[in-house]
């Protein structure tokens, strides 16, 4: 880089700086960013931009817009491009594992023939690399040793737990399956988010969640005081035995949709999820099950399905309330990881099928491991102390009523 340009650079920092004070550091990292990602271009290249040199090993090819979050707010990136040799700026691949794992997700699919014109597009466009598989396998592997390190780590004391799960499609043998992806959030003693395991197989049974739950315990898991999840069959035969006495909380927001094939007609479906956010809502327990009985008398008659679906089964969505009132919006959904089944979402509809569940696993925990460290930097989720705080007597009733 140029005398002048370093110069201009300095003027477009300092400007933005004595402009904006720290409102105005986000475009600070932008531009220092974007510089350093040319600085390694030419690095990479043995030339700076126009320059004639024997060194030369490719040539550059223009930039391609990324917008990315970072702790500072949104920074709008121009990733420098090449012809000739391979390259991806360093300075994004150390915080990227995610859009890696999807680009060796891409690569696969090309290389295990799936050539169509839009994998070829999509993996000339995205990838950044030359599509071999040496290329392929150095990737995969750098990124398979880091996710194991991380999925193996010893845990420790969590209070809380989430268990959640989704399906994907990946090749198996020959034919297309669906392999279910399962995930533990805990929160640790200061209060934090913290990722604690993924596995990644093709049943979600039970007996596939009891070998996931009995790794997490075998890793050092301990002081649960409370799971979070939905009422799929086998995660509940799983979660009763390996953690017998440990009180469940059934997500409400999976409790809304799973009433829903419960309600005869669609008309109904307004006031009926009405009732049940005023349950929820209600301000103590006691009130919560007072409205309990009314609604499940009021539908008796007109959905009688309903009726006794809730009376049987609405208890286990209102364990939240046998803890501070000032934990229970955290407590009484596994919406934790909403964000991250939006950003899952949002690169598995790139893929659509995956061509292993390697592949697959791969890029879920990528991901899952870029949000674990965003959520170590952020202000803690739950006031933890208010959890330990509960006396001898309030454990004891807690533990009953759940």
């Amino acid at each position: 880089m140029t005398r002048d340009s370093k110069d201009t650079l300095l003027e477009d920092v300092c400007e933005q700086i004595s402009r904006n004070g720290f409102d105005g550091m986000a475009k600070v990292l932008e531009i220092l960013m974007n510089a350093a990602m040319v600085l390694e271009r030419s690095k990479a290249l043995g030339a700076t931009p126009y320059e004639r040199t024997e060194e030369r090993v490719g040539y550059a090819n223009g930039f391609k817009p990324r917008s990315f979050q970072t702790r500072m707010g949104e920074v709008q990136l121009q990733i420098p491009q090449v012809r000739g040799i391979a390259f991806y700026p360093g300075c994004l691949e150390k915080g990227q594992r995610s859009e890696q794992a999807l680009k060796v997700a891409i690569a696969e699919m090309y290389l295990s023939g799936v050539s169509t014109r839009k994998v070829a597009k999509i993996t000339e466009y995205l990838c950044g690399f030359e599509v071999s598989s040496a290329q392929v396998s150095r990737l995969s592997q750098a990124l398979d040793k880091e996710i194991t390190t991380f999925l193996t780590r010893s845990l420790g004391e969590y209070s809380v737990v989430y268990l959640d799960a989704r399906y994907e499609k990946v090749r198996h043998a020959g034919s297309i399956k669906s392999v279910a992806v399962l995930w533990a959030i805990g929160i640790d003693e200061a209060g934090k988010r913290q990722v604690l395991g993924l596995s990644c197989k093709l049943s979600e049974a039970e007996a596939h969640w009891r070998g996931f739950l009995t790794d997490l315990v075998t890793r050092g898991l301990r002081g649960v005081r409370l799971i979070v999840s939905d009422a799929h069959q086998g995660l509940c035969k799983a979660r009763e035995t390996v953690f017998p006495t440990v009180p469940w909380q059934r997500c409400i927001a999976h409790f809304m949709r799973n009433a829903d094939a419960y309600i005869p007609r669609k008309a109904m479906q307004g006031e009926v999820f009405q009732a049940l956010k005023d349950i929820f809502n209600a301000p103590s327990r006691e009130m919560a099950l007072a409205l309990k009985k009314a609604v499940v008398v009021k539908y008796r008659r007109t959905a009688p399905r309903l009726s006794e679906w809730l009376e049987e089964h609405i208890d286990e969505a209102l364990t939240y309330f046998t803890f501070p009132r000032k934990l229970w919006k955290r407590l009484r959904t596994s919406n934790v990881v909403e964000r991250f089944n939006r950003e899952l979402r949002r690169r598995t509809r790139v893929v659509s099928i995956f061509p292993n569940e390697e592949s697959a696993i791969r890029l879920v925990a990528a991901l899952l491991i870029e949000i674990h460290e965003e959520w170590i930097n952020s202000p803690r989720y739950l006031d933890i102390e208010t959890i330990h705080s509960l006396t001898p007597e309030e454990e004891i009733y807690r533990k009953k009523v759940a």
